[in-house]
């Protein structure tokens, strides 16, 4: 009989979320390898993946209720503003729509014109186990349908009594933040014995609207409430794990600062089942998840006051399969087949009394389906102490369809919608997507202590539901659809290539655990051909007809590259006993991202970011600063009137003591209450509302943070 942890840590292995090189850091050693590559490799830190365990999340869980957020502290990583817990990631330049997303190793489909409820925002960092990113090139086992990186979130894995006795434990946590007046907390249960553990996990958030730096005062439509709660079964038979999860998220409100709209009820409840084993031949893995969302967006009262109601219905199914086979002592072979199934249902209902929003329902999305399967298979070699490569390619095919759409009306003030459903419903909708994928990725020890890494990936991604299928072309209609944060409308395009993009990275790891300091360099540079930009309608008018200062822009193919640089690194100033020390932590991203079609930049890029940090654990208690530093956004993407911000500098720090197993932390962010624009926020819609002044969306100022948490 296997234990859980054997099982668990094979599965990643083999499993669609697993990073290689940290897999194998993850999978049981005997003492005969203990000196070879892998043990070397693994504390000269190559990995590309970047990962927060459950310490590293509890120490920023006061800070924010938002994981996209507390990613944006790795190098290459940053963050599209959304809602309060909807921050939309980016990985080197590429947004998240472009990423593979993983929730418990399950793919969660956007339900929203807007992106409102973007994968992310269905976790909660008190109730994580692990987050991991991989900025670098992914192996064709990670996942498919994207030409960016990797962020796979899971929470914890079962546990089990060691004993006859039924094993009863868990944790508590709660924290409030006084910028905004928000609180919550999380639950965490589980009552286990030898082969049988059922779990509950639960957490609410909520806050109101927050406060920016300096003079900037209130930021309105950035109040949100949510919370989330799943059940799981696990079993530990002779050969494996079995697991089912079902899990409830309800969020009744969440303003969006740089939306029209807001979101007024997002339902979504899932079940997930699986199987991990090890057997003599091999490692098994099969996986099946439904998820069903119900989401709803209007008017907020900060908002502009009026009725418009906007409804999406959305249905995911995913079925995979995956085997890892050890075919010889150097050799490592893994295949794998995924089938995804994704319906998405859009509709606008009129509004009493109102000649424009009325008198039918807009069909916006029709019942639009998005089927994808997908094989792979993939090579893992040992070729020495010090050469490793793991070589794979991926094929998937891919069908989407909708139904017929409909405007508001056939009148005159409906005139550019009902001009464009006519056109819609006069040509086929079905499309089909062949998509290849490969990589290859190559590790080099040099020594103890210096490792490089060199990868190349092609990557392709097909357009998503709302990119080929909108067709509104009213002003208010296209208005509607886009996650982009900048006020302009958007049209979907039913003639969009998939996105083929070519990616060449390296990384060079300098130290190890006993050198008391590491260094990693990162360059890398990604060419997309037919990358999903956009071209210029038409500008967009008020009910005069005069200008709004808004356009009208239509999803089109065009070229564009990324390259850059990620560094980080930290030096032990001082060590004592078990994990006591100081340290200094340092890291820093620049990146260029040009659209090669117009000669222009690329919307929505993040300037160069730095951090400094210095921590300090002794006993029980912690302490740390940490100085954020962003240079002024000046490269702009002037067919969206992206608007310019400034540079700036945020202090924050931190002071943490554990007594009796109970961990109480405050925090100070933004110190100094320095006022400064969000480089990815967008505009303040929610402000030019009410105020008529246009501006960028203003960073949080100065909150205090407490937090309160012990497991028992």
């Amino acid at each position: 009989m296997i234990s859980w942890k054997i099982a668990f840590r094979a599965a990643l292995a083999a499993g669609c979320c697993s990073l290689p090189i940290l897999a194998q850091a993850q999978t049981d050693s005997s003492a005969e390898d203990e000196d070879s590559l892998g043990a070397r490799i693994n504390i000269a830190l190559p990995d590309p993946a970047a990962e927060l365990d459950r310490s590293g999340l509890e120490k920023q869980q006061a800070r924010t209720s938002d994981t996209a957020q507390l990613l944006t502290r790795i190098p290459g990583v940053s963050g599209a503003t959304g809602g309060g817990i909807s921050t939309m990631p980016a990985i080197r330049g590429l947004g998240e729509q472009r990423l593979t997303i993983l929730v418990d190793g399950q793919t969660i489909d956007a339900a929203c014109p807007n992106d409102m409820n973007s994968p992310l925002s269905y976790t909660d960092p008190q109730t994580l186990s692990s987050v991991n990113v991989l900025t670098g090139v992914a192996p064709v086992s990670s996942g498919g349908d994207n030409i960016g990186g990797i962020i796979s979130v899971e929470s914890a894995p079962p546990l089990f009594s060691v004993s006859d006795s039924l094993l009863v434990t868990g944790s508590v946590s709660t924290f409030y933040r006084s910028n905004g007046d928000g609180f919550g907390g999380a639950v965490k249960l589980t009552a286990a014995g030898r082969k049988l553990s059922a779990s509950y996990t639960g957490s609410y958030t909520r806050s109101e609207q927050y406060e920016g730096g300096g003079s900037d005062e209130l930021v309105r439509s950035t109040e949100y409430a949510k919370t989330d709660h799943a059940l799981e079964l696990a079993y530990q038979a002779g050969a494996g794990l079995f697991r089912l999860k079902a899990g409830y998220h309800f969020s009744p409100y969440e303003g969006f600062p740089n939306q029209y709209m807001d979101m007024t009820s997002n339902k979504s409840w899932f079940l997930n089942g699986s199987y991990r084993g090890i057997y003599d031949w091999g490692d098994l893995d099969l996986a099946i998840a439904y998820r069903d969302t119900d989401h709803a967006m209007n008017f907020l009262e900060d908002k502009l006051p009026g009725d418009m109601p906007m409804n999406t219905e959305v249905h995911s199914f995913n079925t995979s399969a995956k085997t890892s086979l050890p075919v010889s002592s150097r050799d490592t072979l893994r295949l794998g087949g995924e089938f995804h199934h994704q319906w998405l249902n859009d509709y606008w209902p009129p509004v009493e009394g109102s000649m424009m929003m009325g008198p039918d329902v807009f069909l916006n999305i029709n019942e639009a389906t998005r089927d994808r399967i997908s094989l792979y298979s993939e090579w893992e070699a040992q070729w020495s102490d010090r050469l490793k490569t793991i070589a794979g390619i991926r094929y998937e095919h891919l069908r989407m369809n909708t139904g017929d759409v409909q405007p508001y009306g056939t009148g005159m003030m409906n005139m550019a919608d009902a001009m464009a459903a006519d056109a819609f419903n006069s040509v086929g909708h079905k499309r089909h997507d062949n998509n290849w994928n490969a990589s290859i990725l190559l590790t080099y020890a040099m020594n103890d202590w210096a490792v490089l890494e060199l990868g190349y990936a092609h990557k392709t991604r097909s357009p998503n539901i709302y990119e080929r299928y909108t067709w509104g072309r009213g002003s208010m209609a296209s208005r509607m659809i886009g996650w982009y944060g900048d006020g302009n409308g958007y049209v979907g395009n039913l003639d969009l290539k998939p996105e083929r993009a070519d990616t060449v990275s390296a990384a060079l790891a300098l130290g190890n655990d006993t050198s008391g300091w590491h260094l990693r360099i990162a360059p890398y540079y990604t060419h997309v051909d037919d990358y999903i930009d956009t071209i210029f309608l038409q500008d967009l008018t008020d009910m005069m007809g005069m200008p709004t200062g808004f356009v009208q822009l239509q999803f089109a193919n065009q070229e564009a590259e990324f390259y850059g640089t990620d560094l980080s690194g930290s030096v032990d100033l001082w060590t004592g006993k078990a994990q006591e020390k100081t340290s200094i932590t340092a890291s820093a991203s620049w990146l260029r991202a040009n659209n090669l079609s117009d000669d222009g930049p690329v919307y929505r890029q993040m300037p160069l970011h730095a951090l400094l940090g210095l921590t300090h654990k002794q006993g029980a208690l912690e302490l740390g600063a940490e100085l954020e530093w962003v240079d002024a956004k000046t490269r702009l993407d002037a067919t969206r009137h992206e608007m310019k911000t400034g540079d700036y500098a945020l202090m924050n720090l931190t002071a943490a003591y554990t007594i009796a197993g109970i961990r109480l932390s405050v925090e100070a962010t933004n110190l100094f209450d320095k006022a400064y624009d969000l480089p990815m926020g967008g505009v303040s819609l929610g402000d030019y509302g009410v105020t008529g002044n246009l501006r960028n969306i203003p960073g949080r100022g100065r909150s205090i943070n407490l937090g309160l948490s012990t497991n028992f």
